[in-house]
């Protein structure tokens, strides 16, 4: 699709240049007329070429044919936007919708040079939410239901699309050692929140398949955190909700090693949210966040992974998950999380020390360490300390 600048150049207020203005405003109204009469058309084709596609889907000439037709379709929106939605921010006649599209328009457009990929699915996915928000408010119900599956299906892939670029420039960045990966993070979760906010509740409502149970459960899994004030804990906690819903609505898009990175930066950020908590219930509750995220690193996580890098990490996993099966009590659990914890926290170079501190402060309370009275002498007689072991 041509891309045109949307540079707004200011132009002098000259006798003409108002006569200029005022032609295009005149215009503008039969502009967006025929924009949308083409949409309309275009929108039409393409829904029965959908249709025949997936009526008959081993069909090359009817898959040729969907592809062409939905191009077309983009390709009209796209006219539209800057036909006329352009033109009427141009001309101070926009409302605020328009001037909000075309920001965002211009957003995505200026990812074209530094994020080819990126941009071209969420190009995509920008005109295809414009004309469903359209169509929403046109009031046409049998036209939005009879658009609604195939509005869903390229959502899915346009979304795995964009996951999958995420989870590309995470690797590469782990690769490449770089230190500050918390844009990539927070796009990662963004992403999956936008889906579950926008899509997953319209493929609950069209889905017909044995799949509608588990979307249905993920959906209301996600319902808690649409309203309200949220602090630090709070967002920690949604995003391992999304994290734990992308296992399953993301499972390719999002690959493991990419999930597991996403789990280590919630740990990361509740470990330093509990050092940081000094109100006594409000660091339990953080800390027993802490420990569901260890849990759902390990069991939801580790537990699925098939190929280990090092054999030694294998065979730790393998007595932790023992060890698991084993558990009786939450007590039991949470020891057996922070000594894991600790054995990776000890391995770090970074300095841990107050989470450590904490992580043993723990195992004090629960009787696992004891804090023992060392005493030496000096000059001025004996000093004790408490030692923990």
């Amino acid at each position: 699709m041509e891309q045109r600048s949307l540079k707004v150049l200011a132009t002098d207020k000259t006798f003409f240049a108002k006569v200029t203005n005022t032609l295009t405003k005149l215009l503008i109204p039969t502009k967006v007329g025929i924009n949308g009469i083409m949409i309309t058309i275009k929108r039409n084709n393409l829904l029965k070429t959908y249709e025949n596609y997936i009526n008959n889907p081993e069909s090359k000439g009817l898959l040729n044919r969907y592809e062409e037709s939905f191009s077309l379709y983009l390709e009209t929106i796209d006219k539209h936007i800057m036909d006329s939605i352009y033109k009427k921010v141009k001309n101070g006649t926009a409302s605020d919708f328009e001037k909000d599209a075309l920001s965002q328009y211009y957003t995505i457009t200026s990812l074209k040079e530094k994020d080819y990929l990126e941009y071209k699915y969420r190009k995509q996915k920008y005109l295809l939410e414009l004309d469903y928000e359209t169509l929403i408010s046109s009031g046409k119900e049998k036209l939005v239901q009879k658009y609604q599956p195939f509005y869903v299906e390229k959502m899915d892939g346009l979304y795995k699309g964009i996951l999958k670029s995420y989870s590309i420039k995470l690797t590469d960045t782990i690769s490449q050692k770089r230190q500050n990966n918390n844009g990539i993070y927070n796009q990662i979760f963004e992403t999956i929140e936008e889906y579950v906010t926008n899509i997953l509740p319209i493929k609950v409502e069209t889905d017909n398949t044995e799949m509608k149970n588990i979307l249905i459960e993920e959906n209301e899994k996600f319902t808690q955190y649409t309203v309200g004030k949220f602090d630090t804990a709070d967002i920690i906690e949604k995003n391992m909700v999304l994290l734990g819903m992308s296992r399953k609505l993301f499972t390719h898009s999002l690959p493991l090693g990419a999930a597991a990175e996403c789990y280590i930066a919630l740990i990361k950020e509740a470990r330093e949210l509990a050092v940081k908590t000094k109100n006594e219930k409000k660091q339990k509750n953080v800390f027993e966040l802490l420990m569901n995220l260890i849990e759902e690193y390990n069991i939801k996580l580790l537990s699925t992974k098939v190929f280990w890098e090092k054999s030694q990490e294998k065979e730790e996993y393998k007595e932790f998950w023992n060890q698991y099966k084993s558990i009786k009590s939450k007590q039991e659990k949470e020891i057996l999380f922070i000594k894991y914890d600790l054995k990776m926290l000890n391995r770090s170079k970074k300095d841990y020390k107050e989470i450590k501190k904490l992580y043993k402060q723990k195992l004090v309370e629960y009787g696992v360490m004891r804090n023992l009275k060392n005493t030496c002498k000096t000059i001025a007689g004996a000093h004790k300390r408490k030692i923990k072991v």
